[in-house]
């Protein structure tokens, strides 16, 4: 590590992940299911949870602590049991996991489990699974999410869904049950068995069936009230924040998602309370509810309480916080380098600051990385598009992710103490660095050209690419001169004591510059970010021009006479995969809930979605092998036409976007700081 400044070597000399690691282990205390764990949203649990963690921020010395509420639909999962006959063991029990639905048999009851294979619209239509539990094969990383076929087995009749994880998560242990927010309705219930046990219930199974007992208590009700925890320690400048945030409910015991991360926010604010260290921003910490799940029946129904704090409760924060350190999952290396993933605009700001942490080669031996834009897996994703700049330590890259998340392996047998310990040390120190800034280091310079480098010539007209490119350099030249003015500015506070007479005068001459950037970040986020039906972060281009060019190539296939190559290329546009499986009623349920739920339910994915082509019957046909293909071929004509004039539209408005944000830089040049 560079030479720490005397602030950071303060805080290096109290970190004590020790101390970390034994509040991680006390949260696990606060169950609703007494042998598997879960702190769900809304309830008892999460309440009791967050109660403890308000006490601990007491203790550390925190000051203006609260209790942030916001509405939830709120699930109390209790339990899930199972028992059969096994003709090796006698009685087979099982403990089964749970989904975010309704389903209660007060007390032991006997049903008929079928064996579905993958609950597809066709495995279940040659099945009689009306009031029968139905065992389902499920990977939903590489085929369908789970909502798919439990509403499909819905429809058909049957009282609940037993899904059993191939691969994509869980893949850790065959007993591994698993848990995943399950964006369906609640009264489509669905419950996880381990492929162990569904291996030995299989095998006693006649013609596909077999009577069991089943005990199940899960309860989703609307209405109930969450609460973010908040405590901060005071900066010399009460309007100017820095936020670190972690979300403390969990599925199971959550020991890597999300206590240990919990317990790294508030190991942070331990030292830096016990340090003496006066900041100059205001230092938030805020422990998040409701982030794995808080409402029913949406596509995106996880990062709750993270969109309600700063959209419904704390609105005032945006335009305030210069920086968000969210954590998840940080007590484990999930690949050999460190990545930190954060905004486009403080990629340049991150990559400096690491080059002092590359001495790691113990834990990391490819040292410490940063990339953007951050995604939609955890809260920093809600934070930043209300125009908050936010960064989370990278935790998809590994195979955790496979194997131990969302699981009852998610415990501290996959505790690093190394690498929890330089978490510790390099978030506090960076938070540190941010404090030291007399203005946001945002550089809008990346994030410009990731949007040209994105454009595809191809699909675009050459003139509207041409305005587009030429709009995006002058916002480009703008945002290079308000990046060398903010680092200059930086550099020179950072060289002045910090009671200093010219400090001071600095500081407040530069707030109303402080107020532009962040103006100009949040409207980047507005007008640049666009998700995919897989939640993939894209610019508002991409959509059409992605679809263009699977619209071509199903053309080509066509032509050719490939009709499994047209197949392959349609069901990759944007949800069509899914009426390959499923029927025109499910696949209608879940593009409609995401177009055209109100605001409030869609949260942070309101607005993000471009649209749907929607190619359900081309799709069906040619998955069926009845396709008519001169009639596919002139409704890829029609899609095709519909996306370029979707394209020709998204092009001109990035292009006044870009002029507007060159306009907004311009702006910030001209206030003065003296």
């Amino acid at each position: 590590m560079t030479r720490p400044t005397s602030d950071q070597s303060a805080y290096l000399a109290l970190v004590d992940p020790d101390a970390s690691y034994r509040l991680a282990k006390r949260m696990e205390r606060f169950r609703t299911n007494s042998v598997l764990g879960y702190r769900t949203a809304g309830s008892r649990a999460e309440f009791e949870t967050g109660e403890m963690l308000l006490e601990e921020m007491r203790a550390i010395g925190l000051s203006d602590l609260r209790k942030d509420p916001f509405p939830v639909d709120g699930w109390e999962f209790c339990k899930a049991r199972m028992q059969f006959t096994d003709d090796e063991d006698g009685e087979h029990y099982c403990e089964l996991g749970g989904y975010q639905t309704n389903f209660h048999t007060g007390g032991w009851k006997r049903f008929s489990v079928v064996d579905a294979g993958r609950c597809t619209e066709a495995e279940l239509s040659r099945l009689d699974v009306r009031g029968k539990l139905v065992l389902a094969d499920i990977n939903q990383r590489d085929d369908w999410w789970i909502s798919y076929p439990v509403y499909q087995a819905y429809l058909h009749g049957a009282a609940a869904v037993i899904a059993v994880q191939q691969n994509g998560y869980g893949e850790v242990d065959s007993a591994a049950l698993n848990a995943q927010n399950i964006c369906g309705p609640a009264d489509a219930p669905a419950f996880s068995l381990s492929r162990r046990d569904a291996r030995a219930l299989r095998a006693q199974m006649e013609d596909g069936e077999i009577s069991v007992l089943f005990d199940a208590h899960s309860t989703v009700t609307p209405g109930q009230t969450s609460y973010n925890i908040v405590g901060s320690i005071p900066g010399s400048d009460p309007d100017s924040m820095i936020l670190v945030s972690a979300h403390y409910d969990s599925y199971f015991s959550g020991f890597q998602d999300d206590n240990a991360a919990v317990a790294l926010m508030l190991g942070i604010a331990r030292a830096l309370a016990a340090s003496g260290i006066k900041p100059r921003h205001t230092v938030v910490f805020c422990a998040m509810a409701a982030e794995e799940w808080g409402v029913s029946d949406t596509k995106y129904d996880w990062s709750t309480g993270a969109y309600s704090q700063i959209f419904r409760v704390r609105p005032e924060w945006a335009g305030r916080i210069i920086a968000d350190l969210n954590f998840e999952l940080p007590a484990y290396a999930h690949d050999t380098q460190d990545v930190i993933r954060c905004v486009y605009e403080y990629a340049g700001f991150l990559r400096e600051f690491s080059l002092g942490f590359r001495d790691v080669g113990h834990i990391y031996p490819d040292g410490v990385s940063v990339v953007s834009p951050v995604l939609t897996w955890s809260d920093d994703f809600s934070l930043s598009i209300a125009g908050v700049p936010s960064l989370v330590n990278d935790f998809a890259g590994g195979s955790f992710m496979e194997t131990h998340y969302h699981s009852q392996f998610d415990n501290d047998d996959a505790y690093d103490p190394d690498i929890y310990r330089f978490h510790h040390e390099l978030y506090g120190c960076l938070l540190l660095a941010f404090d030291r800034c007399l203005l946001p280091p945002l550089d809008f310079s990346p994030r410009l050209e990731a949007l040209c480098g994105s454009l595809d010539r191809e699909w675009s007209g050459s003139q509207q690419t041409d305005a587009l490119m030429e709009a995006a350099e002058k916002a480009l030249r703008a945002a290079g001169r308000c990046r060398d003015r903010v680092g200059a500015l930086n550099r020179h506070f950072a060289s002045l004591p910090p009671r200093d007479a010219e400090a001071a005068r600095l500081w407040a001459d530069s707030r109303p510059l402080e107020r532009e950037l962040l103006a100009a970040f949040r409207f980047c986020e507005d007008a640049f970010v666009r998700l995919t039906w897989h939640d993939e972060v894209i610019f508002p281009h991409q959509y059409a021009q992605r679809n263009l060019t699977l619209l071509a190539r199903a053309a080509e296939a066509l032509t050719l006479g490939d009709q499994r190559g047209a197949l392959e290329a349609l069901a990759g546009i944007d949800a069509n995969h899914y009426a390959r499986f499923f029927s025109r009623e499910v696949c209608r349920h879940f593009t409609d809930y995401a177009l055209h739920q109100p605001a409030e339910r869609l949260m942070w994915g309101a607005g993000r979605l471009p649209g749907h082509c929607e190619l359900f019957e081309a799709v069906r046909s040619l998955e069926e092998n009845r396709a008519d293909s001169s009639r596919i071929l002139r409704e890829i004509r029609q899609a095709q036409d519909a996306q370029r004039r979707l394209l020709a539209q998204s092009i001109r408005q990035e292009t006044e976007d870009c002029r507007t944000l060159a306009s907004l830089l311009e702006q910030a040049e001209e206030i003065r700081v003296f």
